[in-house]
């Protein structure tokens, strides 16, 4: 598990979306659903994650959060 980690989106049904460093300091996104929806948490690749197919609010929270870090 990713030990540095700040949360970025989180969805009314419990699900929550973090951008992490791995141990070897590669950006990941961790994503914890909720207990009814299995509570089993993945780890997803940067690239993967911000594809173009990806739109969902998720997507669009961490665009705009790496957006304030390129343009404060």
């Amino acid at each position: 598990m990713p030990s540095e980690r700040r949360e970025f989106y989180h969805a009314s049904n419990g699900d929550s979306w973090h951008l992490c460093r791995d141990p070897n300091h590669v950006a990941v996104v961790v994503h914890e659903p909720n207990e009814a929806s299995g509570g089993q948490r993945s780890v997803i690749e940067l690239s993967t994650f911000l594809s173009s197919n990806n739109q969902g609010p998720e997507h669009q929270a961490l665009r705009a959060l790496i957006a304030t870090l390129v343009f404060p």
